[in-house]
């Protein structure tokens, strides 16, 4: 079977997170084929590889959003009807896939509709309706970019395949559902964060969007998202409170789900753990980016160091996913005088350092299931994270486990909360290994990498049955 694989600003551009679960479910999978079509804000190269690709992987697609098709077409005359779902579906007033034939077809290239007499009166009749008083100039270049990437995206060459497996809404949802309507195959959809609602967060905070314009972007990114949720065969995420909130933002309760992450608990349990005597030894396994909040742990770090507590803090992740923020992480640890006792030490192989550490740290705003707790908790080391995601879940567990807490659960943003639990694992070691092996025996029986894999082989086999059979 060949499978589509279609991610939004990660694999095989960016490691880590969801490339780090799109690279393992590849590998594990050597009886299929994978073509992978990526998303990117800007155009990519191999040269941009941040992987190396399993053999299985037959091909890479990368669509820039900021990059025009290029396919030539001509405008057919539209129907009333069709005029007037387009207005519909552009106006966000329901979800229809079967208008993506329209636009990936019928109105030309994005350039010829964004000139033609059926957008400007779209704009101006949705203007006109909403009792706009502002610029509609802004106006009509909102629309625009709005809907320029969904124009091009479905006007894309896209790989012929047996199903398709999107790892968000979004992007990654419009094209999936593009594909399954196009080439009549089963879609998949794997939400690992709630795509819309992190949207909706970050354009709440955006400085580049006009105040009145926030709620047509906000709107735009649910209701696609609602399409993928409806378009898709099977809506999975990985963990309970994930499931709720698709279920609130329209996804139909009988194609939920739930596949947690899985990993090699094996390799990783065999680790061991040296003990540390003279100071508390912290990790912190985590991209260098924002929404990570390397600047609250840092904080912690020197709360620490004010109260006299021996430690070290050693950050792991790329730096250079955005530099900016990198920088002025380096630069807030040299102004808060942590140069001996905070480390910043890139991409390195976590296997190598995780039996060193005492506690491990997450501070995210926003979080999925992160792989790298659960893999910190196969080898046995015990977390303080933030309460955001699946870190609850997965540090106290569900209320029908045998087993006790991982570690401790803390608000985002608070330094103060981090660093009084740091001092908590520094004065009681046996008690602070008591928690690694919960955690450790909690992954053994959960999140085992056999366990993901079987679930995602037998739903493949399953889907492609009904939709005719397999590839010859």
């Amino acid at each position: 079977m060949k499978i589509g694989i279609v991610v939004e600003g990660s694999y095989p551009y960016v490691s880590g997170g969801v490339s780090s679960w799109v690279h393992m479910l590849m590998e594990q999978m050597p009886m299929h084929e994978f073509e992978i079509i990526s998303i990117m804000p800007n155009p990519k190269t191999e040269a941009d590889y941040r992987y190396t690709l399993p053999k299985n992987v037959t091909g890479v697609t990368t669509l820039a959003l900021n990059q025009r098709a290029t396919r030539k077409r001509r405008p057919e005359a539209l129907s009333e009807a069709e005029r007037e779902r387009i207005k519909t579906w552009m106006t966000f007033g329901q979800v229809d896939s079967s208008i993506y034939p329209i636009l990936e077809n019928q109105i030309g290239t994005p350039e010829q509709f964004f000139s033609s007499r059926l957008f400007y009166q779209l704009v101006t009749e949705s203007y006109q309706e909403e009792g706009q008083a502002g610029s509609f100039i802004d106006y009509f270049w909102m629309w625009r970019s709005m809907y320029a990437p969904v124009l091009d995206l479905l006007q894309a060459e896209l790989p012929q395949v047996d199903l398709v497996h999107a790892a968000s809404t979004g992007y990654a949802g419009l094209i999936a559902s593009a594909m399954k309507e196009r080439q009549n195959i089963p879609f998949l959809l794997t939400e690992h964060g709630i795509y819309s609602r992190e949207r909706e967060e970050e354009l709440l905070q955006a400085s580049w969007i006009p105040a009145e314009f926030r709620s047509h972007w906000i709107q735009f990114f649910h209701h696609i998202s609602r399409e993928a949720y409806r378009k898709a065969d099977n809506v999975i995420t990985l963990f309970e409170r994930n499931g709720e909130l698709q279920r609130q933002l329209g996804a139909p309760v009988e194609k939920l789900s739930i596949i947690p992450n899985g990993i090699d608990v094996t390799g990783l349990s065999a680790l061991g753990h040296v003990p540390g005597v003279d100071k508390l030894r912290i990790g912190a396994i985590v991209r260098v980016v924002p929404i990570k909040d390397i600047k609250t742990m840092i904080y912690a770090a020197k709360l620490l160091q004010d109260m006299l507590v021996p430690f070290e803090l050693t950050i792991m992740g790329p730096l250079d996913e955005d530099k900016q923020y990198a920088a002025e992480c380096e630069m807030l640890i040299r102004q808060l005088e942590l140069e001996q006792s905070v480390l910043m030490v890139g991409k390195v192989d976590i296997r190598q350092h995780l039996p060193e550490f005492d506690v491990c740290l997450l501070t995210s705003i926003s979080e999925g299931q992160p792989l790298a707790v659960l893999e910190g908790m196969a080898a046995g080391v015990p977390w303080i994270v933030t309460d955001v995601g699946a870190c609850a879940e997965l540090v106290n567990g569900r209320p029908d486990e045998p087993f006790g807490p991982a570690g401790f659960v803390v608000p985002p943003v608070n330094p103060r909360r981090i660093a009084e639990r740091c001092v908590w694992f520094h004065q009681n070691r046996e008690d602070a290994r008591r928690l690694g092996r919960n955690g450790q025996q909690r992954v053994e029986t959960y999140y085992r990498t056999d366990q993901f894999i079987d679930a995602y082989l037998h739903l493949y086999e399953e889907r492609r049955a009904v939709y005719g059979g397999h590839r010859v």
